[in-house]
C-alpha cells in the first residue's frame, strides 16, 4: 500500500527522543540544514517531559509522548527504542503521520521501506506510513558500495566495523569517558552500558550472540545490505567490534566485483559522489579517523587498494560520524526525500 497523505511544504515535526543523544543530534541537523518546519516539537518519555533542550537559537520544552502527541504532526522522526516505536506506530500513523524511525523495530518488515537517500531514494515511493533508517554501520558502507556497483557488479563484500560507543547510546559515551578516567587514576571500574570494560579494550560483540555464531549487529549489516541494495543474493560476511572511540565509526571492507575494476577508477567515482569524501594520501599521513571527524556529515574514505587475494577486488577504510550520517543526519535526510516528492 502507498500512503495518500501529501506532507505541506512547510511541516509539523515532531522528533520523539529528543533528550537522547541521536534525539539532541536530530534537533541540530533539523537547524543547520534549515529544514522548513513550521514547528517542531520535542516529546520524550514522562521521565523527561518539562526539560529543555536548544533548537534554533532558543530551547523547546519537552512534552510527554503520548497516543496524543502525533495530532497535527506531518513527519516523527523516532530515537526512543524500538518498543516504543511498535508500541506508537498506530497512533502515529493513525493520526496521518509519517514515521521515520531510527530503531531496528520495522527494518525487515516488507511494507517497510528501508532508506539511505543517496543509494535508494526511489523505495519512498512505497511507503505505507513508516520508513526504517538502516543501522549505523550498515549506512555508511553501502553509501560507498552504491557508487562502487556503477563501476562493476558486486558479487561479496566482507566488512570488519570498529564501532564507536555513541553507537550504544549517551550512556554508554559517558562509560566510556569515565572508565579511562578511573583507569588512569587506580581506581576499579564496573561495566554497565557494555558486557566488559571499554576503556583501553575491544569487545568482540554487539547485540546478542545468535545459534550460528554471529551477533545481531552482523546479522544487521547482512541483511540490511542485501534489502537496501536490492540484491537478495549478495555475499556479505561482518564482523563488528566495539572500540574505545567516543564518536565515529570504522570499517575495514573488501568487495569483491564480477568484473575487472581500478583503483583509480574507484576513487575517482568516489571523489564525485555526494555524500563521500576520499581522503586518501596514506604516505603523507592522509586518511579517515574517527578523532578527525567527529561531527562530519560524509562518508570518509581512504587506503585504497587491490585485493590481490581474489581476481576483481578492492580494499578499502571508512570513517563516518554515527550520530550524523550514521542516525540523525540520514533521518533528516529522508524527510527532505519525502518534501521532494
Amino acid at each position: 500500500m502507498t500512503w495518500g497523505y501529501r506532507m505541506p511544504e512547510e511541516p509539523v515535526v515532531a522528533v520523539a527522543g529528543a533528550t537522547g543523544a541521536v534525539g539532541r543530534e536530530m534537533l541540530a541537523v533539523l537547524e543547520q540544514r534549515r529544514f522548513p518546519a513550521s514547528r517542531v516539537v520535542a516529546l520524550a518519555s514522562h521521565r523527561s517531559a518539562g526539560r529543555r533542550v536548544p533548537f534554533a537559537g532558543g530551547e523547546l520544552v519537552v512534552e510527554e509522548m503520548t497516543a496524543d502527541s502525533f495530532k497535527g504532526v506531518d513527519v516523527a522522526l523516532f530515537s526512543a527504542g524500538a518498543s516504543v516505536s511498535r508500541e506508537m506506530r498506530d497512533a502515529v500513523t493513525g493520526a496521518g503521520c509519517v514515521m521515520i524511525d531510527n530503531s531496528s523495530a520495522f527494518r525487515m518488515d516488507d511494507d517497510v521501506p528501508l532508506v539511505v537517500p543517496e543509494v535508494n531514494a526511489d523505495d519512498l515511493l512505497w511507503h505505507s506510513g513508516v520508513i526504517a533508517n538502516p543501522n549505523c554501520s550498515t549506512i555508511q558502507m553501502v553509501v560507498v558500495l552504491d557508487v562502487l556497483r556503477s563501476l562493476a557488479p558486486i558479487t561479496r563484500v566482507v566488512v570488519s566495523t570498529y564501532q564507536a560507543a555513541s553507537g550504544a547510546g549517551q550512556a554508554a559515551m559517558d562509560e566510556l569517558y569515565d572508565q579511562t578516567g578511573d583507569l588512569l587514576a587506580g581506581r576499579e571500574t564496573v561495566p554497565l552500558a557494555f558486557a566488559h570494560r571499554i576503556a583501553f579494550n575491544c569487545i568482540p560483540q554487539i547485540d546478542v550472540f545468535l545459534a550460528d555464531g554471529s551477533t545481531k549487529e552482523e546479522w544487521k549489516m547482512v541483511v540490511e545490505t542485501r534489502k537496501i541494495l536490492g540484491q537478495p543474493e549478495l555475499g556479505v560476511a561482518a564482523t563488528c567490534i566495539r572500540v574505545p572511540v567516543l564518536r565515529c565509526h570504522s570499517e575495514a571492507v573488501s568487495i569483491e566485483f564480477g568484473g575487472p575494476i581500478s583503483v583509480a577508477a574507484a576513487r575517482e567515482a568516489l571523489a564525485a559522489a555526494s555524500g563521500v569524501t576520499v581522503l586518501d594520501e596514506p604516505a603523507d599521513g592522509l586518511y579517515p579517523m574517527p578523532a578527525l571527524l567527529e561531527g562530519t556529515d560524509d562518508c570518509h574514505v581512504g587506503r585504497l587498494r587491490r585485493d590481490e587475494s581474489v581476481q576483481n577486488g578492492l580494499q578499502l577504510w571508512i570513517v563516518a560520524d554515527q550520530l550524523r550520517k550514521g542516525a540523525a543526519l540520514n533521518t533528516v535526510q529522508i524527510a527532505e526525500a519525502l518534501l521532494s516528492r
